[in-house]
């Protein structure tokens, strides 16, 4: 008698409830049952079934009034830990220590994952930085450092789709808008400002009394493989002039792969 659970070395239930993992991955967002068993072909009685071992896991998540099923905190810590050990996540993050030391202010380092900037290393530094995120956090990219150098250098294909659904969010809500003349028009004046200092800074715009200040780490093609982010409390760090800004902008063209034309 064939075991169901037999599939060459590997197990076909184990498969399909990989499976519906990958399927929600790959959405912008919760699911509802009825919704994953149709992307899965198969049952909701079925889905539930394993949808109650991931939440039982962790690697899903049930949001209360709706019922919807999200990705969940131990999902968010694989990808993580699968970002963490790529060599140019630890090729950047060399020296992320030495930084934070050399300019007293807080380092991180942020990857293009999870539809957004999100933070994979950090370093505190020796000025006390009170800071509601970490680890995981998805920065915005219109309002932020970090966010900004996506925006700037991020891959235009993965960028855009982003950048367009925050626009219009900042847009429909009065006193959160990046610029006074908030249209597409003065984004890409704050990209073009962006590019030719070669960093972003921002004062108190996402989290009130930090300053930040943020470079890219580049790939051959000119795109940002990573951002590094100086955080701290001293505008005047924020100057073109300043140790910091000298500082992260050398470290991140060190870290950076210099093209073949340059």
């Amino acid at each position: 008698m064939t075991n169901e659970n037999n599939h060459g070395q590997g197990l076909k239930s184990l498969d399909t409830a990989l499976g519906v993992l990958a399927i929600m991955a790959a959405q912008k967002g919760p699911l509802s049952l009825s919704e994953i068993g149709r992307a899965c072909s198969m049952p909701p009685s079925k889905v539930h079934r394993y949808l109650a071992s991931f939440v039982g896991a962790g690697l899903v998540k049930q949001q209360g009034r709706s019922g919807r099923y999200d990705l969940g905190p131990a999902a968010l810590q694989l990808g993580l830990a699968a970002l963490a050990r790529h060599s140019f996540v630890n090729a950047a993050a060399d020296g992320l220590s030495d930084l934070s030391g050399e300019t007293g202010m807080t380092a991180l380092l942020s990857v293009w994952a999870n539809q957004g900037a999100t933070v994979v290393r950090w370093e505190r530094g020796i000025t006390p930085t009170d800071m509601s995120m970490g680890l995981g956090t998805t920065l915005p990219l219109l309002n932020s450092a970090t966010g900004r150098v996506f925006l700037a250098w991020g891959a235009p294909r993965a960028v855009a789709p982003v950048r367009d659904a925050q626009f219009e969010q900042f847009a429909r809500r009065s006193g959160q808008s990046v610029d006074p003349d908030h249209t597409s028009t003065s984004i890409a004046a704050i990209v073009e400002s962006i590019r030719a200092d070669g960093y972003a800074s921002v004062v108190g715009r996402y989290i009130p009394g930090l300053v930040a200040i943020a470079a890219p780490v580049l790939d051959w093609q000119g795109e940002a493989q990573a951002a590094i982010t100086l955080v701290g409390i001293d505008p005047p760090v924020i100057a073109p002039d300043s140790p910091q800004v000298q500082c992260l902008l050398a470290y991140c063209a060190e870290k950076s792969v210099v093209r073949a034309s340059d």
